[in-house]
């Protein structure tokens, strides 16, 4: 498996990254400097003042889901 989706984020970027995956929960998202450090990292674009996860944002969730996991756990 690749590790080019390996990101060390924080749990409360992890926590903005989960929220995207929502449409109607992404308004919801008030912390501008999770999702300005998403955007730097390619996660997440702004689209119109909306922001939407890209793809690699959401294979980032996905491969990093066992990670979310363990923080619960």
């Amino acid at each position: 498996m690749s590790n080019d989706f390996d990101f060390d984020l924080s749990p409360d970027q992890w926590e903005a990254l989960r929220a995207l995956r929502n449409p109607v929960s992404s308004g919801r998202l008030s912390k501008a400097y999770l999702l300005e450090s998403l955007v730097k990292l390619g996660l997440v674009v702004v689209n119109d003042g909306t922001p939407a996860m890209t793809p690699t944002g959401r294979k980032v969730l996905v491969r990093g889901s066992c990670r979310l996991l363990d923080l619960v756990a």
